[in-house]
């Protein structure tokens, strides 16, 4: 009797010790909260990541690039942020830059915004039109890159640099012609404008004319890689399931956003959520390869690109920049949206 009450301890405090025995995370979104970040905070909100053993604190950003300094400087051991960013760091700090472990946005968001009384269709019908960027955004940075791919002299744009606080402002007073935006981005702020995106402007997509680049997923720190695989494996597993589960049921991604943030405008962010599954997420690449993945070839061909538009001295190569080691298999990433 004796014996089996105390083996009953015994068991009760070694689990109670595997319960303890989580892994912290720190985690940093791409900006203030917003619809696209519903993987994440689902995730959160539904206990996915405790049940992989992991204690995530997920906290608000300052950009899609900033996340990769964030994580480079040893504040965050993971985040959602452009895969471009990863690109440039790697290209000087190799050793410190984070790693991409899921690739979430198939299609890339940079693009030109205009009113469509502009004509802006075609990068031809950028020359003798005014633009508007913010400095150093990979939108403006790759302007240029955008220009001579497709046979037009970077020297016949007009690009004005802006914050990007002022370029929906500016544009829908006819300041400049066009604007130098995240699609998902952009598009909402239109919204907050009072303006239809759909009806009333045009958006010339990078992606359609020779810059098909990847943007944002979740990127890992080195060394939670090399001290800690089984972390990060959980950490992608329970932000797949989040994913998946939205696409069935994006409600749920809706409500687990103003769980996490009740001062978010829950009808703006819910239809950012839905852009970003229906525009950004969803392509005939992801249905092949599934989420999280991405195509080895179109990412070297995306270096070489962000490589001539930031001037990098040298090109990372793809095992620097991404890795698919932690991906579920590939039918636990196969998306299934449900429009709502």
């Amino acid at each position: 009797m004796f014996q089996r009450l105390a083996a009953s301890i015994a068991l009760g405090l070694a689990l109670t010790g595997t319960a303890m025995a989580e892994t912290d995370i720190r985690f940093t979104l791409g900006w203030k909260t917003q619809g696209s970040d519903a993987p994440m905070l689902l995730a959160l909100s539904k206990g996915y990541f405790k049940q992989e053993g992991l204690n995530v604190t997920i906290d608000q950003g300052e950009g899609s690039g900033a996340t990769v300094t964030r994580i480079m400087s040893g504040t965050y051991d993971a985040g959602f942020g452009d895969i471009n960013a990863i690109i440039q760091n790697a290209a000087t700090r190799p050793e410190e830059t984070p790693v991409m472990v899921y690739q979430m946005w198939s299609v890339p968001p940079f693009a030109v915004s205009s009113r469509k009384e502009t004509g802006i269709q075609t990068p031809a019908d950028l020359v003798g039109k005014v633009l508007g960027g913010s400095q150093g955004t990979p939108t403006t940075r790759l302007i240029a890159v955008l220009a001579r791919k497709n046979g037009i002299d970077p020297d016949q744009l007009q690009v004005t640099n802006m914050a990007p606080n002022l370029q929906e402002p500016m544009l829908i007073k006819g300041d400049i012609d066009g604007a130098l935006v995240f699609t998902i981005t952009g598009w909402f702020n239109l919204v907050n404008n009072r303006q239809d995106p759909e009806a009333d402007y045009n958006w010339l997509n990078f992606g359609d004319f020779g810059l098909d680049l990847y943007s944002n997923g979740v990127m890992v720190s080195r060394r939670l890689i090399a001290e800690n695989p089984d972390a990060v494996r959980g950490l992608v597993r329970a932000i797949n399931r989040a994913a998946i589960e939205i696409g069935t049921d994006p409600a749920a991604g809706a409500e687990a956003i103003i769980a996490y943030d009740n001062l978010a405008k829950a009808d703006l962010e819910r239809d950012r959520m839905i852009f970003a599954y229906e525009r950004l997420m969803q392509s005939d690449e992801s249905a092949r390869i599934g989420l999280g993945d991405l195509d080895d070839a179109r990412l070297a061909r995306s270096i070489d690109i962000v490589a001539e538009g930031y001037e990098l001295p040298t090109k990372p190569e793809v095992a620097a920049v991404f890795t698919r080691e932690f991906l579920p298999p590939l039918d636990d990433r196969k998306l299934v949206y449900t429009p709502q």
